[in-house]
């Protein structure tokens, strides 16, 4: 099995990335948040910083784009190549509401000619190979079998699916009558992505589908970076791995960011899905969120780890 790394917007920066390269079983791929191009801009520092060779050293990291401006798009990839790259990853499943509204992300779903025309164009003048993360429609999941007609038309590197719709953001449970559908309907290379969220949500998926060799792990992993770990050997994280991976993270954000607020902004995005690690962590994470200094959340921080165990949940 393969494992890649889901970009989830404002956590898994480069320095998530790299802390968690470096402290747990690696993934094969590690994909980054979405950059949205701008006619006549290039990166900014935080799109440039995430990106850096010598920011993703020993990583397979993909950059991924959100647009529906084909002209965008291939100018930024013909950016990323100059870094290096050798793919590019398009974001047709972002369910953000101010995202859909501009026609972007899963909101490009419902433009199906759109799309089509999109997609030829990239596909004639990128020199790179190009992935697409999707969902399987906006409004209905039936949209989704005219969506995998116009997906195979194009020799993609890989098509990976999130099997909900739009309008479902992350409720109800990923449609997998339709997934299986598309093993069958798709001419490209699949990947999964959905709800895996522990060992036995892995075994059961791959139960299903044995065929399936390639998931892509997102919100499970952020909550429970040993899950592959998990998964694989079945062991569970340590909490002293864990203090190791979390100060990597904490310690380098305070050296590139500015101010207390903005480092413990980033830290609290962290701490929603790591918190439930811990034996009896509520009272640990209403210290956490109330911290506005540095050397407040360093106190709860310290008496969460001494004073409360990992469990596996």
């Amino acid at each position: 099995m393969k494992y890649y790394l889901a970009p989830l917007e404002g956590v898994t920066t480069y320095i998530y990335r790299r802390a968690y390269h470096n402290c747990f079983d690696s993934m094969d791929k590690y994909f980054t948040p979405f950059i949205v191009p701008h006619q006549n801009k290039t990166l900014n520092s935080r799109e440039l910083n995430d990106i850096l060779p010598e920011h993703n050293k020993d990583m397979v990291t993909i950059p991924q784009v959100l647009t529906n401006c084909s002209e965008d798009f291939i100018r930024l990839a013909k950016e990323l190549k100059q870094f290096g790259y050798n793919e590019v990853n398009l974001n047709l499943g972002c369910p953000s509401g101010t995202v859909v509204a501009k026609g972007k992300g899963s909101g490009f779903l419902a433009k199906k000619e759109e799309l089509d025309a999109f997609l030829y164009h990239i596909f004639e003048a990128v020199d790179m190979k190009i992935s697409i993360k999707t969902r399987i429609g906006k409004e209905s999941p039936e949209e989704f079998y005219s969506l995998i007609e116009i997906f195979n038309k194009y020799s993609m590197e890989e098509l990976i699916i999130h099997p909900r719709i739009q309008k479902d953001f992350y409720k109800n449970t990923p449609n997998l009558s339709v997934f299986s559908d598309a093993i069958t309907l798709s001419k490209n290379k699949l990947c999964y992505n959905g709800d895996i969220f522990t060992k036995s949500n892995y075994e059961a998926f791959t139960k299903q589908f044995p065929s399936v060799n390639t998931i892509m792990l997102g919100r499970g992993v952020i909550a429970n970076p040993s899950l592959i770990c998990q998964i694989q050997k079945g062991e569970f994280i340590g909490k002293e791995q864990l203090r190791k991976f979390h100060d990597m993270v904490y310690h380098e954000y305070r050296e590139v960011m500015s101010g207390d607020r903005n480092v413990l902004f980033k830290m609290k995005e962290l701490w929603f899905y790591m918190i439930h690690l811990f034996s009896n962590y509520e009272k640990y994470a209403k210290k956490i969120k109330k911290s506005e200094k540095c050397f407040d959340y360093e106190k709860a921080i310290n008496c969460l780890f001494e004073e409360q165990e990992i469990v596996v949940r």
